[in-house]
């Protein structure tokens, strides 16, 4: 054999080992988001942005997400969604297969009500809105528990956000968990007192409170103090104001609530749209668990509002997945 063979020989040997040693990114949820959209705004929150998503990523979210999620009543809008959503159309019983607390091959694995009985001793961690620093402890002891190691994905839900400190308290405390527990932060890794998995946390804005969203600590000028942090810092957020806000036609109703009533709208913009489709036709029914009964999210005499906020957050699962949002 003669020396340039012997050096192409090394040359492809080298090229294996190499290839061979890289991480495979389908494993897991892509570290850097890719893309300039990270708010899952009313304009995202469409069935037709939802089709839209690439089933490679919807696929990847799926198989490699593991969720928790703490909530109270208002919350129940993106659970009771995403229960609902795997029974709407053929096909969407394997693509938006989700489980409740009992992990599963190939379903998306969510973990309901899932942090608020790792609260510290005498502190209320059910939402972000019973004690407004409450969650930062609560998420650390959940997170440290080797019984959740497997979580990727973090997402607190208010209950009512009004008059809440957002800029003092929620924003500080979401950045230092990002700090301590996201991609990169100070608690990943494989020393004592750390965890291998990467959290990835997703921000949530407040519900719409009829004839009164607008002013000092209400739910717009809230919505707005979330949606700029995470723009600047490339944050995902699921905007539970915009959607509440915004009808079917991208028109925005300033007075609106948390279930479509607005005066000046003069009914109910979700109810009309509903009463105009059917089930498995424009809307699907959502549920209160996997396969369980129907319901309304809460607060809801309708199903388009939990409908909407499921959509958004299959969006968001999707970019964490990989997806550009393009």
């Amino acid at each position: 054999m003669d020396n340039k063979t012997l050096i192409l020989i090394l040359i492809i040997g080298l090229g294996f080992l190499a290839s061979a040693c890289q991480k495979d990114d389908t494993d897991g949820p892509s570290d850097k988001p890719t893309g300039t959209v990270f708010i899952a705004d009313y304009s995202i929150a469409k069935e037709s942005a939802l089709r839209d998503i690439p089933v490679e990523y919807i696929d990847k979210a799926r198989k490699t997400l593991h969720i928790a999620y703490q909530h109270t009543s208002h919350g129940t809008h993106v659970s009771y969604g995403l229960f609902g959503l795997q029974d709407y159309k053929d096909g969407d019983d394997i693509l938006f297969g989700i489980t409740n607390n009992h992990p599963a091959d190939n379903k998306l694995d969510f973990h309901d009500y899932a942090l608020a009985s790792y609260a510290e001793e005498g502190e209320d961690a059910s939402d972000l809105s019973r004690n407004e620093t409450a969650f930062v402890q609560a998420t650390r002891n959940f997170l440290d528990d080797p019984k959740n190691a497997a979580i990727n994905v973090v997402m607190w839900s208010w209950c009512n956000i009004a008059g809440h400190d957002v800029d003092k308290n929620y924003l500080p405390g979401m950045q230092t968990l990002i700090d301590e527990y996201g991609p990169g932060g100070t608690k990943i890794g494989t020393g004592p007192g750390q965890r291998e998995n990467a959290v990835h946390f997703i921000f949530m804005t407040g519900h719409a409170n009829k004839n009164d969203n607008v002013g000092d600590k209400k739910p717009y000028d809230q919505s707005k103090l979330i949606t700029d942090f995470c723009n600047q810092n490339k944050y995902f957020c699921l905007d539970y104001y915009s959607i509440d806000t915004h009808d079917m036609n991208d028109n925005y109703w300033e007075d609106t609530g948390d279930n479509g009533n607005s005066d000046s709208y003069g009914g109910n913009f979700y109810q009309d749209f509903q009463d105009g489709h059917s089930p498995g036709d424009g809307y699907y029914e959502n549920k209160k668990a996997p396969g369980g009964s129907v319901t309304y999210g809460a607060h809801n005499t309708q199903h388009i509002t939990a409908n909407r906020k499921a959509f958004a957050m299959w969006w968001i699962l999707a970019r964490i997945a990989g997806w550009d949002g393009e």
